[in-house]
């Protein structure tokens, strides 16, 4: 029969800062902005009420083209005035989701920003000089964007999440403003 022998105190320190750091690294979240301040900063500090498109039937069918799986809910809500709609979606990048504010206008896309990041590298798709290449793209015929974007070394999935989404706004934007 074996006795307990208790810790000593470096060893429960130890087994202290793993476990703390453990709860850190998966827990970690950076926000850079909610939804209601970057809805705000979209419409100068006066959003219209939120509206609720529908994925269903052929529009579900697109989706799942451009994101390479189901879109995972069965409606979204987003906010329209003058022609512009706001949006805000997740998608994974390697484990975990990103949530990106996305303003389409009859021109494309004109604002796309990371509102949080919960991935533990890539972080960089945040950015401006990163989010600026969307400013202006469109959707193809084959709901891909109408443009390259540059990759960022070390964040190709989370960079693969933002194009994605990018393209879902874009076809979104299309049903609800009947372009």
């Amino acid at each position: 029969m074996q006795r307990f022998i208790p810790p000593t105190r470096s060893t429960s320190r130890v087994l202290a800062l793993a476990a703390l750091l453990l709860a850190a690294a998966t827990a970690a979240s950076d926000v850079y902005q909610t939804p209601d301040d970057f809805l705000d900063q979209v419409f100068d500090g006066n959003p219209p009420e939120a509206a609720v498109l529908w994925i269903d039937g052929d529009l579900a069918g697109q989706a799942r083209r451009i994101l390479g799986h189901d879109y995972g809910a069965l409606r979204v809500r987003y906010w329209l005035k003058d022609g512009r709609s706001a949006w805000i979606l997740e998608e994974v990048g390697k484990e975990r989701p990103i949530t990106v504010g996305i303003v389409v206008g009859g021109g494309g896309i004109e604002l796309i920003k990371v509102l949080e990041y919960r991935e533990s590298r890539g972080g960089e798709v945040r950015f401006p000089s990163f989010t600026r290449q969307f400013h202006g793209a469109g959707l193809d015929d084959d709901l891909t964007l109408d443009r390259s974007i540059d990759g960022i070394s070390g964040a190709t999935l989370s960079v693969h999440a933002l194009k994605r989404l990018a393209a879902l706004a874009l076809l979104f934007h299309r049903r609800v403003s009947h372009e």
